[in-house]
């Protein structure tokens, strides 16, 4: 009787737990969680903090442990100014970046003062069938205030059958307005990708982390 009044004291009207009855005791009296799963679940795989790097390189961890990587950009900054920041894909292991990629690349930005904004696409920063990096943004500053934030989604990069898709979106800060980038495409092989190298057009990575993760399998 009384734990059916306990349980009954833990339920809305509707039926559902209210927020007071999951709590560290009742969380430490479980003693088994094996019908929870962790489908769709960031595991942390890498990090990288850039201090003047030409490049920032990810040579291990990209296998068939994840159908899905996502690499984090922070506040990545540039040594020069009026570059973009690109990547590019390895199929052995890094010693050459140069799949064969069609992309698409539109952008929005939104001035500070409200005097300008816009929403287009940009012929100037797609690829089609070329083994060029790929531009992740436009151009952006070295100013103290600018730099990089955003996520890129690697598919299935260990496939042996199907090309392989990926898509970013990045926003950048710059002295006079925030500006969106958003870039989708495929890497036309069907090589398993094994690796994947950042970079600006110019210059060294100023200052920045980039960090790779693996999305659990359902």
């Amino acid at each position: 009787m009384s734990i059916a009044l306990s349980l009954g004291n833990n339920l809305t009207t509707g039926g559902i737990f209210k927020p007071t009855a999951v709590n560290n005791t009742s969380v430490n009296n479980v003693t088994d969680f094996a019908g929870v799963t962790g489908g769709g679940t960031l595991v942390l795989l890498s990090t990288q903090t850039a201090s003047a790097s030409a490049s920032i390189s990810f040579t291990s961890g990209i296998d068939s442990t994840y159908d899905e990587y996502v690499f984090k950009f922070i506040n990545i900054h540039p040594q020069n100014g009026s570059v973009k920041f690109t990547c590019n894909f390895s199929t052995d292991g890094g010693s050459n970046y140069n799949v064969t990629k069609t992309t698409t690349f539109f952008y929005t930005y939104h001035q500070e003062n409200d005097a300008g904004n816009d929403f287009a696409y940009s012929t100037t920063n797609d690829l089609a069938q070329s083994t060029s990096y790929q531009n992740l943004h436009s151009f952006i500053a070295n100013d103290n205030d600018n730099s990089l934030s955003g996520t890129l989604h690697l598919f299935n990069p260990s496939s042996t059958t199907y090309v392989k898709h990926f898509m970013s979106n990045l926003n950048q800060s710059t002295t006079t307005e925030t500006f969106q980038a958003f870039v989708a495409g495929y890497g036309n092989t069907t090589s398993a990708i094994n690796a994947i190298d950042f970079k600006f057009t110019s210059g060294n990575i100023d200052d920045g982390i980039i960090k790779m993760y693996g999305v659990k399998k359902s």
